[in-house]
């Protein structure tokens, strides 16, 4: 029986997170933070209007550094520990003064980027040469000089940075505060929901007329706050529009991929291959369902129901922590002992409670430990989503080691490829270690239904729909919830076509995602997952010499571009033959997990 989720104090103590390894009280946190405002006046005194040569550039950058590593543990301590009760009125408080205090700050320091940006190119490369470890920092710096604005603009942008994060916020403080739920009822019986409940428990519930119940009642709740939710996105995207007019992209597409060091054929290569080459393979898995479930119709609310209910077997967190040791023992020692710290000192937050952020997530603060954030419900499923945001933290507790506060963080494009590449190696080990049917279909049904339903569907529909949005909002117009919900009910009918009901409340799916907030972020994880199939097909293959380059990949941090970093693992995604070859991979297991059922049956028949 699914129960109510306790509050933030009832929870086990031993299953969150120790904020103290980040500040050991409040006292401590809000001290560093005063004397953070003072060391960035000191520096403003000291470098303003003096970064004039190649010496004085990397004077200031080394300063820079200095600053920016400090106010790395301040932010993230605020924002983590209000991501585990948003309901709590202090962690709040000390969000938005955060928020306030990095504005500002970051409007005091603008002046650094300005005043070299002012120099010639040919300073800024003397400086380049002179300087290994800024050298990265100031290639990028060289490539954004032709959107770069005037210093005082700059400035100004900077000073509004906690506003523009504004819709973000409020999207957040909409979900998790004040829209409440009420249960829901069936058959005279009530049962809790909210919103971890309902995408933890009730989407895989595995009596049709509970989990269907569960969604009817989920998304006439949510309904109620449409039009807010698409007046805080619809805010978004035209600061996102406004932005890229500003520094002179032709487009919104241009600008939000700029940063991520690649151009609109490899997004817009994602989301075509994936939506026409795709559809089919996931078509005949959610006929499979029906079939195995013995569902008359196929609806939207059925789609993450388990193959198998009889093979998810409940697991403890211990548990989980020696599939972990057993499936990326692969990946080396030194690996190891990070996974094994993690679990042992308290970086990850496994609690359920009231007010907690939904999903899971790993912060990775520079100069400290990773942090994971999960809702642990002791589902088997959930050793591949540890298992995912254990690759991100490995991915930085390697970069962090190699390269400095500016170099360690990759283009968005490339990072989810170490998290997928976890998933692939847990479902590897599990299939080499059991010949039973039921087993391997359990297996590869997870990998099908979490690894790449979430990853090449869920994130890729999102993507597809965004795409549809920024088309518009480029031409000049806005969107509201009618708009929006026919933009996504219509991307989940091209994707799904006859094989799916599109029931009422599907369309409603968009407002459920804070990935919208993040840019074109969403496609990143059917694209890091391409990365991580191949290389994972290359690791089994090659063994040892395949895990040393990957291991290299992950210390690069963002010294490369993602087609460096691909390239580096022996991935062209220059080309459409890694993203076919995973979609053909896919299609493949699909087969497979028709192949085992109908040999199982064959058996219990018999």
């Amino acid at each position: 029986m699914v129960k109510s989720l306790p509050i933030r104090s009832e929870v086990k103590k031993d299953e969150t997170w120790n904020l103290q390894d980040l500040f050991t009280s409040e006292e401590s946190y809000q001290t560093t933070l005063v004397q953070l405002e003072k060391e960035v006046d000191a520096f403003c005194t000291k470098f303003k209007g003096s970064i004039k040569d190649a010496q004085s550039a990397v004077d200031a950058l080394k300063g820079y550094a200095q600053i920016y590593e400090q106010f790395v543990p301040i932010g993230t301590y605020a924002s983590l520990a209000y991501s585990t009760d948003q309901t709590d009125s202090d962690a709040q408080m000390r969000s938005a003064k955060f928020g306030s205090v990095s504005a500002n700050l970051s409007s005091k320091l603008s002046f650094v980027d300005s005043e070299l940006l002012e120099l010639p190119v040919e300073i800024l490369e003397d400086a380049l040469k002179n300087s290994n470890e800024f050298g990265h920092y100031l290639k990028k710096l060289i490539r954004r000089k032709p959107h770069q604005l005037h210093p005082e603009v700059e400035k100004t942008l900077a000073a509004y940075s906690s506003s523009f994060g504004g819709p973000y916020e409020l999207y957040n403080t909409t979900k998790m505060v004040d829209l409440s739920f009420e249960d829901f009822e069936v058959n005279g019986k009530k049962y809790p929901l909210s919103y971890v409940l309902f995408e933890g428990d009730w989407e895989a519930e595995t009596d049709t007329e509970i989990r269907r119940a569960a969604f009817e009642s989920f998304s006439n709740q949510i309904k109620n706050y449409q039009h807010t939710t698409a007046k805080t996105y619809d805010m978004k995207v035209q600061i996102e529009k406004t932005t890229s007019d500003l520094r002179g992209f032709d487009n919104m597409f241009d600008h939000l991929l700029f940063g991520q060091e690649v151009d609109q054929s490899l997004f817009n290569r994602q989301i075509d291959l994936i939506m026409s080459e795709l559809a089919p393979h996931m078509r005949k898995y959610a006929k499979l369902l029906q079939d195995v479930h013995g569902l008359e119709e196929m609806t939207f609310a059925d789609l993450k129901i388990p193959l198998d209910p009889s093979y998810e077997p409940k697991i403890t967190i211990e548990e989980s922590k020696k599939y972990m040791n057993d499936a990326l023992a692969i990946m080396g020692d030194d690996y190891l002992d990070m996974v094994n710290r993690s679990f042992d000192e308290r970086w990850i937050d496994f609690a359920q409670n009231k007010g907690k952020s939904t999903g899971a997530f790993c912060s990775s603060p520079y100069g400290s430990h990773p942090y994971i954030l999960i809702s642990w419900s002791s589902r088997m499923n959930e050793v591949f989503v540890l298992a995912h945001e254990l690759g991100h933290a490995g991915h930085f507790y390697n970069a962090h080691k190699k390269q400095n506060v500016f170099n360690s963080r990759p283009s968005l494009y490339f990072i989810e490829a170490p998290s997928t590449m976890n998933e692939m190696l847990m479902a590897n080990h599990l299939l080499a270690n059991s010949d039973d049917p039921k087993f391997k279909r359990w297996v590869i049904a997870s990998i099908v239904s979490r690894t790449y339903y979430h990853n090449f569907v869920t994130h890729l529909l999102e993507a597809a729909f965004q795409r549809k949005v920024y088309e518009r909002v480029n031409a000049g117009h806005n969107v509201n919830a009618g708009i929006l919900n026919e933009i996504k009910r219509g991307v989940l009918e091209e994707f799904w076509g006859d094989a799916v009901d599109i029931t009422p409340g599907a369309e409603l799916t968009w407002m459920r995602q804070p990935h919208y907030y993040m840019g074109l972020y969403p496609y990143t994880y059917s694209a890091g997952l391409t990365i991580s199939t191949q290389v994972s097909k290359r690791i089994l293959e090659e063994g040892e010499p395949a895990v040393a380059k990957w291991l290299e990949v992950l210390q690069a941090g963002g010294t490369k571009s993602p087609v460096d970093l691909a390239q580096m693992a022996g991935v062209d995604i220059t080309t459409e033959k890694p993203l076919r070859d995973t979609i053909a991979y896919i299609g493949e297991l699909v087969d497979e997990l028709v192949t085992l059922t109908e040999e199982i049956e064959a058996v219990t028949t018999k």
